[in-house]
């Protein structure tokens, strides 16, 4: 029988070499664990084995008392089907809208990954219905009972609560509390995933008031956004760009929350230039608007469902009669005999569309047929309007297509002749600000902060800015 560990010990699986795989292990005993989400390597970057490719769990999982997820991107949770193939039993904690979220996700992983059987896809989601605990935000929690000795288990009462981190719908920042062998409480916060202020649909995320350490991501820590307002001016300049021609203007985009968040600030455009011209023969209340992925489209739909969960200027939209995410010009590509038919149909006549397609990274999904039909030709555009993580297709066409390069899709070699554009500010994580000012306004500043979930310029670039502010950080290093 172990006893607590004076302080808890961090223990990190992923997300420390770059943005992806996030995985961190909370230790307080020999014997008790948790871990804040399980996710998915993508592009470049590795697992502690050195593997891109290999997502077994390649950590001992015996002490493991609970999972905890922040949100549901793959990235967070993409690992979960390893993890209970490893023998994981335990609890499954999320905000209750991830839990509605979580099945969607994991059974679109399994089927592009792992096997298409509807029979094991749907044994597998049943039993992962059944671990989790859907949690409200706001309310401490109780974790599973450490079982230590006598006086361990009456004080340490490890505990958790959500927050919301305003990143995707449902997506959390976690406050994990217990009481220390000396009696005393130890908080510590784990930022997930953290939105960027004035977001779509979703309110901002406000730091906690205390805590004794805080990990905190870093996809952005080098770099500032722009304001919604000029962002949002950026995306019509764009648009009005890029339609000249007539051309498809696409977006690889992740099928929750950038996909959502797009459609959320097109409607907005078309709703205020209604009736008026993108060019002679183009009015904005014509153009169309195209989502092919049918994951997107019943993330749509959920986020639909779930109104509540909206930020106070959607919620007024819908009381003035608008559908942010459902309006007249918006139509959705359900079967792939569809999807190749509209494929081919765009690149052969040109007519101008908005196409938003899964995956953000381009790494698999419907994208990659349009990239190779379209790629090609200068009438057409690609707009990233996410981060392209190291290794992926998404982050080769950034950088060669405007030397007018090439990049190599499924074997072939496909010459980059479309315009390639990057909206920087267009991101749904918070800025170097933005993290910064997590960390600053908390009332009872943290004794240290540990880094995750960015590349090495960003991590260096964040860690600077808080010893300018006399603020403990360091960055984290994968076990």
């Amino acid at each position: 029988m172990s006893t607590l560990y004076p302080t808890p010990q961090f223990i990190h699986h992923g997300a420390v070499d770059g943005v992806t795989g996030s995985c961190h292990e909370y230790r307080l005993a020999d014997d008790y664990g948790v871990l804040i989400d399980c996710g998915l390597f993508q592009g470049a970057e590795v697992s502690n084995s050195g593997s891109a490719v290999a997502p077994q769990i390649n950590f001992a999982i015996e002490h493991i008392k609970a999972l905890i997820v922040t949100h549901v991107h793959i990235d967070h949770v993409g690992r979960i089907p390893y993890l209970l193939a490893a023998g994981f039993t335990g609890p499954i904690f999320c905000t209750a809208a991830s839990a509605t979220l979580l099945p969607l996700v994991l059974e679109d992983a399994l089927k592009v990954g792992v096997t298409r059987d509807e029979a094991l896809i749907n044994a597998f989601l049943a039993r992962v219905r059944r671990q989790l605990v859907a949690c409200d935000f706001k309310q401490w929690q109780p974790l599973p009972v450490f079982s230590g000795t006598a006086s361990n288990r009456a004080n340490a009462g490890p505990e958790l609560r959500f927050q919301s981190a305003g990143h995707i719908l449902g997506s959390a920042y976690v406050e994990l509390r217990h009481k220390t062998p000396a009696g005393s409480w130890f908080k510590t916060v784990f930022s997930g995933d953290l939105g960027a202020p004035y977001a779509p649909l979703l309110p901002a995320p406000k730091p906690p008031y205390a805590a004794d350490v805080v990990v905190i991501e870093s996809t952005y820590g080098d770099r500032e956004h722009d304001n919604r307002r000029a962002r949002i001016k950026r995306l019509e300049q764009v648009l009005l760009h890029a339609l000249q021609d007539n051309g498809t203007v696409l977006f690889p985009a992740f099928s929750i929350g950038r996909t959502q968040e797009l459609l959320y600030e097109l409607e907005a455009i078309i709703h205020r230039l209604r009736g008026q011209k993108i060019h002679r023969q183009l009015r904005w209340d014509e153009l169309q608007i195209i989502v092919d992925s049918p994951l997107a489209a019943k993330f749509t739909r959920a986020y639909d469902e779930l109104k509540q969960c909206w930020d106070s200027e959607a919620k007024q939209r819908l009381k003035q009669g608008r559908h942010p995410l459902s309006f007249a010009q918006l139509h959705t590509v359900d079967s792939h005999t569809q999807h190749l038919d509209l494929v081919q149909f765009l690149a052969r006549s040109k007519q101008p569309a908005i196409v938003i397609a899964a995956s953000g990274m381009c790494e698999g999904g419907r994208v990659v047929n349009y990239l190779k039909a379209l790629l090609p030709d200068a009438a057409h555009q690609v707009v990233f309007v996410g981060y392209q993580a190291r290794g992926t297709l998404g982050a080769a066409i950034q950088r060669f297509g405007p030397q007018g390069g090439y990049v190599d899709i499924d074997g072939e070699r496909i010459s980059i002749g479309a315009e390639i554009i990057t909206l920087s500010g267009y991101s749904a994580h918070a800025d170097k600000t933005g993290l910064v000012s997590f960390i600053s306004r908390m009332r009872r500043k943290p004794l240290q902060v540990r880094i995750v979930h960015g590349d090495k310029g960003a991590k260096t670039a964040l860690q600077r800015a808080f010893s300018e502010l006399g603020i403990s950080a360091i960055i984290a290093s994968q076990d």
